[in-house]
C-alpha cells in the first residue's frame, strides 16, 4: 500500500490517536500506541524494539527534564503551606471594599500564586478553595464568582515559572530563561485585563459584585506582612533566572529549598503535608513523563513520514501572509485547546506546527520568533482552558461549586474570553510586548 505513506499515513495516525482519546484511552497510551504502529508500518518490528530499548533512557536521562519535578514540588510545597490562602486573604483586605474588589483579589492572587506554582489546574483548585467561600460570603453572583476563579487559574501557566513553558522550551530547544522573561509582561497584561472585565461587569450589574467594608490600617499592615513569602520566592527564583545568577534548573532547586524553608518557618508544613506534597509531585511528574514518552514515540513516527517538513515547505511555497498563517494556527489551537489537555495538545502539535512557524518570514530572528510564538501558544492554551465544551478549569471550579450549573459558568466566562482575545491580538500585532524584557535583560 504505497499510497499510505508520508502525509496520508501521518493523517491516519492523527485520526486514530484522536479516536482513541475520544474512547477515553489515556492520552499517553494513545500517542505511544499510534506512534508504535506507524513506526512498525514504515520500518518493521525489529527496529521498533531497538528504538524502544534505548529511547526512554535517552529521554528521561536528560538533565533539562529535572526542572519539571522541581517546579511541581515547589508548587505543591507552597500549596500545602497555605501560601495561597495567605495571599488571597491579604489581597481581599486591600481590595474587598471596592465593588468587584474580592473578584479582583482572586485574579491578583492567582497571578501571585502562579509565580510559585506553574500549573493552571493547581492554581485554580488551590485559590478556589480559599476564594469561593469568601466570594459567597460577600454576596457575589455564582456565575461571576466561579468564572473569575476559572480564568484567574489560567495565569498559572503564563506567569513564570511555568511548567508548560519549560516543556515548550525543551521540545522546541528554545532558551527557557528567555521564555520566562517574555512571559512576565503578557501575564501581567492578562491580570490587568481580567480586572478590567470585572470592573465592567459589576459596573453593568452592581449586585453581582457588591462592595465590602474597608479594613482598618492595622489589618492592612498585617495583610502586607502575610504576602512577603510569595514575593520573596518570586524574587529569588525568577529574579535569579532573569539576572543570570542561575539556570532555570538551578532556579527550580533554589525555589524548592526556599519554599520549603519558608513553609517550615510559617509552621504550615507538617510531616503529613510534606508526605502529601511529595506523593502528589511524584504522581503529577509521572503523568507528565508518560505524556513525554508517548509524544516522543508519536513524533518519531511523524518524523519518519516527513509530514512536518512537507507541510512547512507547502506553506512556504503558498506565499501566504505570515500573520495570516499565524492566525490560522492560533484559531486551530483555541479550538483544540477547548477539547483536550493543554500539555498533550502542545506535545502533539508542536512537531508539526513549529517548523511551519520557523519557515515564515516574520521579521524576527529565529530565537525571537521561537520565544514570541511560545508566548502566543500559552495564551491560546489559557483561552482553551476556560472555553466550552471542555474548559478544564471550568470543570475544576464546577466541582468546587456544585450548586452553579456549568452553562452559567461558561456564560460568565465569555467576557473574560473576549478580553483574552484582545490581549492575543495585541501580542500578535506587537511582538515587542513579549520580547522587551528578553532584549532588556540580555
Amino acid at each position: 500500500m504505497d499510497w499510505l505513506a508520508g502525509g496520508p499515513l501521518a493523517a491516519v495516525g492523527f485520526a486514530a490517536m484522536l479516536l482513541l482519546i475520544a474512547l477515553r484511552v489515556p492520552v499517553a497510551l494513545a500517542m505511544f500506541a499510534c506512534g508504535a504502529v506507524g513506526y512498525v508500518w514504515q520500518l518493521g518490528t525489529a527496529p521498533l524494539l531497538a528504538y524502544v530499548k534505548s529511547a526512554p533512557f535517552a529521554l528521561f536521562s536528560s538533565y533539562a527534564l529535572s526542572v519539571i519535578p522541581l517546579f511541581v514540588l515547589m508548587g505543591q510545597l507552597a500549596a500545602k503551606a497555605g501560601l495561597s490562602e495567605a495571599l488571597f486573604g491579604a489581597l481581599r483586605v486591600w481590595l474587598g471594599h471596592r465593588r468587584g474588589g474580592v473578584a479582583m483579589a482572586v485574579i491578583v492572587a492567582c497571578a501571585g500564586f502562579g509565580a510559585v506554582c506553574g500549573s493552571a489546574i493547581a492554581t485554580t483548585a488551590t485559590i478556589g478553595h480559599a476564594a469561593l467561600p469568601a466570594l459567597r460570603a460577600q454576596g457575589y453572583a455564582g456565575g461571576l464568582a466561579t468564572a473569575t476563579i476559572a480564568v484567574g487559574g489560567t495565569l498559572g501557566i503564563l506567569i513564570p515559572p511555568s511548567v508548560i513553558l519549560v516543556i515548550y522550551g525543551i521540545v522546541t530547544e528554545t532558551n527557557i530563561a528567555n521564555l520566562f522573561k517574555a512571559a512576565l509582561v503578557p501575564g501581567l497584561l492578562a491580570a490587568a485585563l481580567h480586572c478590567l472585565v470585572i470592573a465592567l461587569v459589576v459596573g453593568r450589574r452592581p449586585q453581582d459584585g457588591p462592595a465590602g467594608v474597608r479594613a482598618d490600617p492595622t489589618a492592612r499592615r498585617a495583610a502586607l506582612r502575610a504576602v512577603w513569602p510569595v514575593l520573596l520566592i518570586f524574587l529569588v527564583v525568577v529574579g535569579g533566572i532573569y539576572l543570570g545568577l542561575f539556570t532555570p534548573t538551578e532556579g527550580a532547586a533554589v525555589g524548592v529549598v526556599t519554599t520549603g524553608l519558608l513553609a517550615l518557618l510559617r509552621g504550615g508544613l507538617s510531616p503529613r503535608r510534606l508526605g502529601e506534597a511529595l506523593l502528589e509531585t511524584a504522581q503529577l511528574a509521572g503523568m507528565i513523563f508518560a505524556l513525554l514518552l508517548g509524544a516522543e514515540m508519536f513524533n518519531t513516527f511523524l518524523a519518519l513520514t516527513r509530514a512536518p517538513e512537507t507541510l512547512a515547505a507547502a506553506v512556504a511555497a503558498a506565499d501566504l501572509a505570515p500573520l495570516a498563517v499565524i492566525a490560522v494556527i492560533l484559531v486551530f489551537y483555541v479550538l483544540l485547546g477547548a477539547l483536550m489537555d493543554e500539555l498533550a495538545m502542545i506535545l502533539l502539535t508542536l512537531p508539526v506546527v513549529f517548523p511551519v512557524v520557523m519557515a515564515l518570514d516574520l521579521g524576527l530572528s529565529a530565537s525571537d520568533a521561537a520565544v514570541w510564538f511560545g508566548i502566543l501558544v500559552l495564551v491560546v492554551v489559557g483561552i482553551g482552558l476556560a472555553t466550552p465544551p471542555i474548559g478544564l478549569n471550568v470543570f475544576v471550579v464546577g466541582a468546587l461549586a456544585r450548586d452553579v450549573p456549568l452553562p452559567r459558568i461558561y456564560r460568565a466566562v465569555l467576557p473574560f474570553v473576549l478580553g483574552d482575545l484582545v490581549r492575543l491580538a495585541l501580542l500578535v500585532a506587537f511582538p515587542g510586548i513579549s520580547l522587551a524584557l528578553v532584549h532588556l535583560l540580555r
